[in-house]
């Protein structure tokens, strides 16, 4: 089978379009041919080498997989071959998702919402789940509470908008001018632009000085220092970015506020309630441009510079059939 293997950390240019031997599933096991996939922020953080001792080299990587069953190992019982099925590889747990066919636990893979492409079902196992669990499990966002999405045109945060508006809560996000009706179709209460507008001034001001119940950070930085300062009393702060600069808390200490990092876990009920939303249409992923399995290096230096004009995701087509 064809797949990018890494054999270096560094560049885009790292990657080599290599044949490789076709995996073989083993007990518990299920083998799929993936013909979608997509790129992560946290793809290019592997292959530029943030996690040297988590990602042993040569090494196939990427985090999503939408696809269809070639075959099963001993003891499957919930797939058969020529189902549809959706999933995020184990992370940092062996071969990912930049390949033609990828094995993996029977217990992480869940059925493709029969409604999404390909392209669209890998686009939002990663960050589906991470939302959900960011959302869900650990900030317990309620009806009727607010909450501020920091990055809501990104990959993250246009499912994080949605999913939110789903749990009946008030949102806000920060977006630059040109993805405000973008954000606002998402279901975006109130937008703000960051590169004209002080968010916590805009917070603050557009609650009357209440603040929001949940901020959640995909940018990282000055963004989740400033935090606190957009936070009701008894407000949560959920951040899914590997931050390594010490964090001022005092002033989330004066609010009594909680703080969560996510690193999202691999399972298939999370996928399950995603495709509860879809189903119902309160979800839907947006790609936002198509690569084939050989320009993957394409694809993440485009997701990896500053001002990309992306909307939503990057999704890799490796069906080629899938690429219009």
């Amino acid at each position: 089978m064809k797949a990018q293997i890494l054999n270096s950390f560094g560049g885009p240019e790292s990657f080599e379009l290599s044949e490789v031997a076709k995996p073989v599933p083993q007990a518990g096991q299920v083998l799929v041919r993936v013909h979608a996939t997509s790129i992560n922020p946290l793809d290019y953080q592997v292959r530029r080498g943030d996690y040297p001792e988590l990602v042993p080299l040569p090494a196939i990587t990427g985090h999503d997989v939408s696809g269809v069953v070639e075959a099963v190992g001993p003891g499957v019982t919930s797939f058969v071959p020529g189902d549809e099925v959706w999933y995020t590889p184990q992370i940092f747990d062996g071969p990912g998702s930049y390949a033609e066919y990828h094995v993996a636990a029977e217990s992480i893979i869940g059925k493709k919402p029969p409604s999404l492409s390909h392209l669209e079902a890998a686009s939002l196992t990663l960050v589906g789940g991470t939302v959900w669990e960011a959302l869900v499990v650990r900030a317990a966002l309620r009806v009727g509470e607010s909450i501020l999405v920091h990055g809501g045109a990104g990959g993250v945060g246009h499912v994080a908008i949605q999913v939110a508006k789903a749990m009946g809560a008030r949102v806000f996000t920060t977006v630059r001018e040109e993805n405000f009706e973008f954000a606002r179709s998402l279901g975006a209460d109130v937008v703000i632009d960051y590169q004209k507008e002080d968010y916590v001034d805009a917070i603050l001001r557009k609650t009357d000085g209440h603040g929001v119940d949940v901020v959640f950070d995909t940018i990282g930085g000055d963004t989740l220092s400033r935090s606190p300062d957009a936070l009701a009393q008894l407000g949560r702060v959920v951040s899914i970015v590997d931050i390594a600069q010490p964090q001022n808390l005092v002033e989330a200490w004066g609010k009594n506020a909680s703080y969560h990092f996510v690193f999202t876990r691999q399972n298939r009920g999370k996928l399950d309630e995603l495709s509860a939303l879809i189903a119902r249409g309160q979800l839907r992923p947006h790609v936002g441009a198509v690569y084939s399995l050989a320009d993957i290096p394409v694809a993440h230096a485009r997701l990896e510079s500053r001002n990309n004009g992306l909307r939503g995701k990057i999704a890799i087509a490796v069906e080629p059939s899938l690429i219009s």
